[in-house]
């Protein structure tokens, strides 16, 4: 499984890069686009930004995504997917936006991922979605999660910033997970992120498993 880890660039994240292939990748929005050089070794995927917009309660700007689009169109370094333009906490709302966005996203063939809202099903799922991307809150996210594993062969799991969370998420077969909490922890608990990537089990960690938070 893959840990997503924003846009952070510090030699740490390279060297793990290179240490464990295929294990840690970027997940880059329209802003962190605007901050990162993509490199060889580091796969990515493509984020729309409406979680942060949501989030600073701000709108949601169009303009900088669909600037994005174009700058992921150019690149050689084709992302793993692109998330299609989803509203925090409207199911409706969201489906009209993959109708809208899906068909330019995919313009050059890539794989498109549709962000699921509270209260959705596998059935909400359009057929045309290659990953599932599990958004909404902490409890639905986590106590629907099972089914859509079950369901979809493709997962991926937004705000995963606890080791025991990143576990679960590995026991159930998801594919990959984001999550930018680690940066701002002690360096006790971000080594714990290693653990994982080195494939400790938990019976060897070096720092106890920290089970709080989302």
């Amino acid at each position: 499984m893959m840990v997503m880890l924003g846009n952070h660039s510090s030699p740490l994240f390279h060297y793990w890069a290179g240490k464990y292939p295929n294990k840690v990748g970027w997940l880059l929005g329209p802003s962190g686009q605007r901050k990162t050089k993509l490199r060889s070794w580091v796969p990515y995927a493509c984020d729309n930004d409406a979680f942060s917009a949501w989030q600073s309660n701000t709108p949601w700007d169009e303009n900088a995504y669909l600037e994005f689009l174009q700058w992921i169109f150019r690149q050689s370094q084709r992302p793993r997917w692109i998330t299609v333009p989803d509203v925090v906490a409207n199911r409706a709302a969201t489906l009209e936006k993959w109708d809208k966005y899906a068909p330019r996203c995919r313009e050059h063939g890539h794989d498109l991922a549709f962000v699921m809202q509270d209260g959705m099903t596998p059935d909400d799922v359009p057929p045309d979605a290659d990953l599932v991307f599990i958004g909404g809150t902490f409890e639905w996210k986590w106590n629907n999660l099972p089914a859509f594993c079950e369901a979809f062969p493709r997962v991926h799991v937004g705000r995963v910033n606890t080791l025991s969370k990143i576990r679960r998420a590995a026991e159930l077969g998801v594919e990959s997970v984001d999550g930018t909490g680690w940066f701002r922890r002690p360096l006790e608990e971000f080594a714990l992120l290693e653990e994982f990537l080195c494939g400790k089990p938990d019976n060897q960690l070096t720092f106890p498993i920290i089970t709080n938070g989302d």
